[in-house]
């Protein structure tokens, strides 16, 4: 495991695992959505392809994303391992509204020095509205990929709770 997607719905907890498993392995971390979101008012990185190809060129690296469309096959074609958290909405969602009410509360300065604000909770790009909707899609999205014959070289771990999650990170040697 050098090159490796954590992938899941929103809220199943990506960015932590993927902090932890880098830490454990020693692997360098990239948070997907911060190379993402370049600037105020959720402005895109315009250079997110480059920036991208310039990390997973590299030996090692962890990313915390199915990845966007941009830059979706270019993560799976130079991954060697998926770590799939495929987390039921019972799980996923009180964890996405914490999550949402934390920031929202504390104003906590995201990606490109943006903030989650109460008024965006009646969007439908609010994390906890897109959680909900986009759960289905994401899960057969992710499950396609995976049984991709292109993807097969790819070690996959589908983890289905977080008390497995737990118990396969603990299991892993550390570096």
């Amino acid at each position: 495991m050098e090159r490796i997607l954590v992938v899941g719905s929103t809220g199943a907890g990506k960015s932590t695992l993927a902090r932890a498993l880098g830490r454990r392995l020693g692997v360098p971390y990239h948070e997907m959505d911060a190379l993402y979101f370049a600037g105020p008012g959720w402005a895109v990185n315009e250079r997110l392809t480059e920036d991208v190809g310039r990390i997973t060129v590299e030996p090692r690296w962890i990313i915390d994303s199915l990845g966007y469309p941009d830059v979706r096959d270019l993560l799976w074609d130079r991954a060697d391992t998926v770590v799939w958290l495929d987390y039921g909405r019972r799980v996923i969602m009180p964890r996405v509204l914490r999550r949402s009410l934390r920031r929202s509360a504390t104003r906590e300065s995201l990606f490109g020095g943006n903030r989650e604000r109460w008024r965006d909770w009646l969007t439908r790009d609010h994390p906890a509205w897109w959680a909900w909707s986009r759960y289905p899609v994401r899960r057969r999205e992710i499950g396609e990929r995976v049984d991709d014959p292109r993807f097969r070289p790819l070690s996959v771990h589908r983890l289905r709770t977080p008390r497995e999650t737990a118990s396969w990170l603990e299991r892993l040697p550390s570096a």
